[in-house]
């Protein structure tokens, strides 16, 4: 490991062939580059170096354009300048030296360019990589005369234009990466001439027409993106016959009619991810044990998942499968709990038909169960025989079923990592996937995604944090009382309890809870001015319920509008119109201590309040009952009426306690 500027000496090495000082960079510091080039250009480091073939710079900090010396070093062979700051036009001579067949420009923002034509000229090259540039304009149609290229990627450029039919020629071509353009018209039928081809990613741009058939001839392809396009017609059922794929995405387009999963070849696939289509039919992926993700959400599939599916789940390396927004019924497979490396199970928005599967309580792994919008049912048990835990259970999405019994209490306590409130790494709940043909290797990320209800609003998430935390059991039958153990769960930033059956009043224990953004439940009684202290408190709503009081101020608080509160008829303050009213002259109880002291006089005062309530029958008949009273009743006056004295002062105090 270098680190340092790179010394002016090496500049004097006239006879050097091979210059390699790539990948200095320091893992352990966020990636910092150890090596530099300021004090000494670019154009002085290579301009003596005539007999150079290789120069590899990758990751020295540079900053710099890119010299047109480096079009008269016609010997060299591979020319690395990636993620080294360069910018400006990238001069089109260097395409053209003779013996040049490595191209490395990747991950320089800021440098521009274009392709040239290609028209009688063939060039040596077998990698071309620019890569995260801004390079712009189209694909030459002449590309087709790069026979000897085996790798070329273009990913997050500007090009535009459509693919040239003539990129069938190159016939060598093992990688090839045009995602994340404006690309645009039908993937080109020729593209089934590349046999070699192991990659290819066209996603993130606007192809439209037909999946070529012709890309059932690609034997030997491992990865297979096109997702976020405008693809219509339906899967071509020669894909199912591609066994060395290990990654097949096709989401985000506009593919339709039955899905050919029934006679699924794909042995080795590990992410299946179609969704966002208009497919329909089954899904029926039998043959398939090595998948790792599983994402057929937002079509149109029904019927209960088949059998032969069951049985995929026995020692499966399934991470996440996702079946939200179709039409599936029937149960839940129990194989499920097999699934000991499941991270993630969305079945949101169908008809499954189920209770509660407390038989995944002990996935060790698992940190989203969304069963959103089903026609789950029953109570979700907390005696100790059910001996489920859920020990990494993060976001948990149980809303518009019918759930009945009390609010899972043993669930609660046993959330572990929910109740770990130091996690601050801002990283996304994913899984990794590798894979190689020869000297090319590639790695894909698949983020997770979710839709979930959060303040107020039906939101989907296309990558979920690690730290996000969340629980929804809205919309219900729950009854009973929020239990005080939820003050425990510190980290929780979303808490939606309303819409069920439960009683009680709002808990002091929610002031804990540090972490809130959204609040919505459906209680009686105060809200406690310790709800005012969560400061990242976003959406709070406690609408149509029976709450009275005051309505807490400052803060966050300050932020809520009238439809946080409407429908309490006994709720007052802002920002309701209703304004709150305070006595300052409320008469203070009486003292016990001074009421056995002027007994005889309270008597007197008594006998004379019957006098003067007597006066309108007559003042003698008056003046005879009062007297009565005070000298024969004196036992049952001090009985009752020092009794209810007494009784309406311990019920003061115990209201204000």
């Amino acid at each position: 490991m270098f680190s340092g500027q790179i010394p002016f000496e090496v500049s004097k090495l006239s006879q050097l062939s091979s210059l390699y000082l790539c990948c200095n960079i320091d893992l352990s510091s966020w990636n910092i580059k150890l090596l530099q080039l300021k004090e000494l250009s670019l154009t002085s480091l290579v301009e003596n170096l005539t007999r150079l073939e290789n120069l590899d710079l990758g990751g020295v900090t540079i900053i710099s354009t890119v010299p047109n010396i480096f079009a008269n070093l016609s010997t060299l062979r591979s020319l690395y300048l990636h993620d080294c700051g360069m910018y400006g036009e990238f001069p089109r001579g260097i395409f053209k030296l003779p013996n040049l067949r490595v191209l490395d420009m990747k991950y320089n923002k800021n440098l521009t360019g274009s392709l040239p034509d290609f028209q009688n000229w063939r060039s040596p090259l077998k990698e071309m990589n620019f890569a995260d540039t801004s390079f712009s304009g189209e694909l030459p149609a002449s590309m087709g005369n790069l026979g000897s290229l085996i790798a070329f990627d273009m990913w997050g450029c500007n090009l535009s234009g459509s693919i040239p039919y003539s990129i069938g020629n190159l016939t060598n071509l093992v990688y090839l990466q045009l995602s994340n353009n404006s690309l645009a018209g039908n993937i080109p039928s020729s593209i089934g001439n590349l046999i070699q081809l192991a990659f290819l990613g066209l996603y993130d741009n606007q192809l439209s027409g037909p999946i070529p058939f012709g890309l059932a001839n690609l034997t030997q392809l491992t990865v297979l993106s096109l997702e976020s396009n405008r693809l219509t017609g339906p899967i071509p059922f020669g894909l199912m016959n591609l066994t060395q794929l290990h990654i097949l995405v096709l989401e985000a387009n506009k593919l339709h009619g039955q899905c050919p999963m029934s006679s699924f070849n794909l042995k080795n696939l590990n992410i299946l991810a179609i969704s966002d289509n208009y497919l329909s039919g089954t899904v029926s992926i039998c043959n398939t044990t090595s998948l790792y993700v599983l994402d057929v959400s937002n079509n149109y599939f029904s019927s209960s998942l088949p059998q032969c599916m069951h049985n995929i789940f026995h020692g499966s390396k399934l991470r996440s499968i996702n079946l939200r927004d179709n039409k599936f019924q029937g149960l839940l497979p129990r194989s499920l709990a097999n699934c000991t490396m499941l991270i993630a199970i969305d079945v949101s928005n169908n008809q499954f038909n189920d209770t509660f599967p407390t038989w995944l309580g002990s996935l060790p792994h698992l940190k989203l169960l969304m069963l959103r919008s089903n026609k789950f049912h029953g109570q979700i048990l907390e005696s100790p025989e059910t001996n489920y835990e859920f020990p990494n259970l993060r976001i948990l999405d149980l809303s518009y079923n019918s759930f009945t019994g009390k609010l899972p209490l043993n669930s609660f306590k046993n959330w572990n990592d929910l109740k770990l409130d130091n996690e601050h790494h801002l990283t996304y709940i994913h899984v990794e996937t590798s894979s190689s043909v020869g000297v090319y290797h590639w790695f894909d990320t698949y983020d997770y995604s979710m839709k979930i209800t959060n303040k107020g609003l039906d939101t989907v998430y296309h990558k979920v944090q690690e730290i996000f935390r969340a629980i929804d059991m809205s919309s219900n039958r729950f009854v009973g009382e929020i239990p005080e153990s939820i003050g425990d769960l510190k980290g929780l930033n979303m808490l939606n309890l309303s819409n069920n059956i439960l009683t009680g009043h709002i808990l002091l224990l929610l002031g804990n809870l540090t972490e809130l953004e959204s609040l919505d439940l459906s209680l009686s009684g105060e809200i406690p001015p310790q709800l005012a202290q969560l400061t990242f408190l976003e959406w709070f709503n406690v609408s149509h319920n029976y709450l009275t009081g005051f309505v807490p101020q400052g803060k966050q608080f300050n932020t809520f509008g009238i439809s946080s509160f409407e429908g309490n008829l006994g709720l007052c303050g802002n920002p309701l119109s209703k304004k709150c009213w305070v006595s300052d002259s409320s008469p203070p109880a009486p003292s016990i201590s001074k009421q056995s002291q002027d007994c005889v006089g309270s008597l007197f005062e008594f006998g004379w309040k019957i006098v003067l309530v007597g006066y309108g029958f007559g003042l003698i008949i008056g003046m005879i009952i009062g007297n009565i009273v005070a000298s024969k009743k004196y036992d049952w006056l001090m009985k009752t009426f020092g009794m209810r004295q007494q009784i309406r002062r311990n019920m003061r105090m115990k209201h204000r306690n």
